[in-house]
């Protein structure tokens, strides 16, 4: 991986929820490149380990910590291991998150005919609570939880930062997907609640706004089986001006801009769009 901004995490402890994930390694192995100690976790302690292992053997120093991130006594569980093994956080990664497919529509539109004749055809009326509960659980609790129980230790010295993901969905919802839009809207309010409420604690809190980027979550929904691009895809890219998706190492700029005290020492509350400039484009 390229490390396209070289900023000094020399001595800071840098914990990434997900950690284990597609972005969440890439942003681990980012920190760590950085000179940050790494705490990755995840609900998986193999994949978790997996991670810290690539970053060890690299030079980096770094653990794998199972964790759930809904779960106060579990976060708290590993806040205490990280502590133990590496020291008090000074960089939390909420990054953490997802949909479920009980919160999506099947159609960008109502469709009367299919809702009346079609008893599988999934509408609004039929999206699950319960799904619908997860995705803002997961999303918003699953960001709130590890900024309480992590940023405590940064108000009892100077410095810290923290820094959520949120999504293209939180500034125009995405079709089919209200729950995920609605969730990643709550994260860009509440980056700018918890900025200001810590702003004389003297911890930032600020977020990148990934476009869209090929995960194993979204790949079923961008590809089709013989590879080419779903009408989904299709979409997205005649609305995204560099006419691509972006690639993982393009969010590790941001990240490590945000993370940097000497580089955003006067930046807080702030979403940073990395989106090849779909949040600008009114289509037409």
């Amino acid at each position: 991986m390229n490390i396209p901004l070289q900023v000094n995490l020399s001595n800071k402890v840098a914990v990434v929820t997900g950690g284990n994930g597609v972005l969440g390694s890439y942003f681990s192995k980012a920190l760590a490149r950085c000179g940050a100690k790494v705490a990755i976790l995840g609900r998986n302690q193999d994949t978790a380990d997996q991670v810290a292992r690539e970053i060890i053997e690299e030079g980096g120093e770094a653990l794998g910590v199972a964790a759930n991130v809904l779960q106060r006594d579990s976060l708290e569980k590993a806040r205490e291991l990280i502590e133990n093994k590496l020291g008090a956080c000074d960089i939390l990664v909420n990054n953490a998150g997802g949909n479920h497919p009980l919160g999506t529509t099947d159609d960008e539109f109502f469709d009367r005919q299919k809702a009346r004749n079609h008893p599988e055809y999934k509408t609004f009326f039929d999206l699950d609570s319960e799904g619908v509960e997860f995705v803002f659980e997961l999303n918003f609790l699953g960001t709130f939880l590890p900024s309480q129980v992590f940023a405590k230790a940064m108000t009892e010295r100077e410095g810290g930062c923290i820094i959520n993901i949120s999504s293209m969905n939180a500034y125009t919802p995405l079709t089919k997907i209200p729950a995920y839009s609605g969730a990643k809207a709550a994260i860009n309010n509440f980056t700018q609640w918890l900025s200001v409420y810590f702003a004389k604690a003297g911890i930032r809190v600020n977020a990148i706004a990934p476009g869209f980027f090929v995960t194993k979550q979204n790949e079923s929904l961008l590809y089709k089986e013989d590879g080419s691009p779903s009408s989904r895809a299709e979409n997205i890219l005649h609305n995204t001006p560099m006419d691509r998706f972006g690639e993982p190492e393009e969010l590790v700029g941001g990240l490590l801009f945000l993370a940097s005290d000497k580089a955003s020492s006067f930046i807080t509350g702030m979403t940073l769009p990395i989106d090849g400039g779909f949040s600008s484009y009114s289509g037409v």
